[in-house]
């Protein structure tokens, strides 16, 4: 007997040593963190409070916040019943609706509260672009047209010397990258749990097709210009973002941003960490074209540049959008699992919302924000 338990003690040794040196071999490593913050925890894919799991670096709330304005009769107005179920039933963990600059409802669910901190997942793309149209303002970078090649000179492919930073915002790359959230062997897994991500793109994603011609929503694409913003500053994503926008935007709460490694470098594409009502600064930003309560933060020109289609009706640079579906332009940052910040510049509304699922089982995600936004016009649309 005590042969077979120390034999089995050994075998099962002998087989975890054999993992360890495959994974370590063939540049698996990522799939131990992958596994650890996934499904050792009974979760299939990265959720919104997986950061507690990553290298971390904050961004800088201002000295002097500037709280959101607040309505007298928050909350008062209850929300349609159709709005409450669909909140509910998708796990949200957040939900803000500001109207004409002042918060009108505010609600959370799941022990999450104002300060709670929780992932935007690919929200964060549209502040990557914020920062890149800053830096581009302040001569980092010469212009959307620069090429990107003059930044990574050690950019791979055969359409390489043809793409330019624009391209990289609205998804019209032609990267060698096929996006896919649920397997843990695709580059989206291997970059996000990655603890050498800038070497993993460099190696491994090439500009395979010609640029500018097709929309492909791709994460690499987003990376490559977080890439590009961080050598044209000098400085890291998360601080550049505090100095530029979560500082003077008078953000109450440090946001958090997650690394590759420790002091390493952002994943650009994701993992901007905050909470609700700082979160929602950015849309009331978007809604005033760059101003921030008479500081123009960034040129009113961009706004009406970005948030309109480039190759594809529903995406410009880096906003996704909808024309047609509520009888008023709607735009609006959006993350996996329903993570938003939709404006409505013609009622002068901006919502933010939170939350583990995009939608309900089997439904398409979209039945969920249509409901939000056309709820919340019912309520408050003029």
């Amino acid at each position: 007997m005590r042969k077979a338990v120390k034999w089995a003690f050994y075998f099962s040794l002998s087989l975890s040593l054999l993992a360890v040196v495959l994974l370590w071999t063939t540049d698996s490593t990522y799939l131990i963190k992958g596994i650890k913050s996934t499904y050792l925890r009974g979760a299939k894919s990265a959720e919104i409070d997986d950061h507690i799991y990553f290298d971390l670096r904050q961004i800088e709330a201002s000295k002097s916040p500037q709280a959101l304005y607040v309505h007298p009769e928050l909350n008062k107005k209850p929300l349609t019943t159709e709005l409450r179920n669909m909140l509910e039933l998708t796990r949200s963990v957040g939900f803000t609706v500001l109207v004409n600059d002042s918060l009108v409802q505010e609600h959370y669910w799941g022990g999450y509260n104002e300060k709670s901190q929780t992932n935007t997942f690919s929200a964060s793309k549209t502040i990557v672009t914020l920062l890149a149209e800053k830096a581009i303002e302040q001569g980092f970078l010469k212009g959307w047209n620069q090429k990107v090649m003059e930044l990574i000179p050690e950019l791979k492919g055969t359409y390489a010397g043809d793409l330019e930073l624009r391209h990289l915002s609205t998804m019209t790359s032609g990267l060698s990258w096929k996006e896919h959230y649920k397997s843990p062997f695709t580059l989206t897994a291997k970059t996000y749990y990655s603890d050498h991500l800038e070497e993993v793109m460099l190696s491994e994603v090439e500009v395979s097709e010609r640029p500018g011609e097709v929309y492909n929503y791709q994460s690499g694409s987003t990376q490559f210009l977080a890439i590009c913003v961080i050598r044209a500053t000098g400085m890291s994503l998360s601080e550049y973002a505090s100095k530029e926008f979560w500082r003077p935007m008078g953000a109450q709460e440090p946001a958090l941003w997650q690394l590759d490694h420790p002091d390493g470098m952002e994943i650009g594409y994701c993992c901007f960490n905050t909470n609700a009502r700082d979160f929602a600064r950015f849309g009331l930003l978007a809604l005033h074209k760059g101003n921030w309560r008479g500081n123009q933060i960034l040129d009113s020109s961009f706004f009406e540049l970005a948030t309109k289609g480039y190759k594809s009706d529903h995406y410009g640079y880096s906003y996704w959008i909808d024309q047609e579906s509520h009888g008023t332009p709607v735009y609006y940052m959006r993350g996996r699992e329903g993570q938003y910040v939709i404006v409505i510049p013609e009622h002068s509304i901006v919502i933010t919302r939170l939350g583990f699922r995009y939608s309900t089982e089997g439904k398409p995600h979209k039945d969920c924000f249509h409901l939000y936004v056309n709820e919340v016009l019912k309520m408050y649309g003029k």
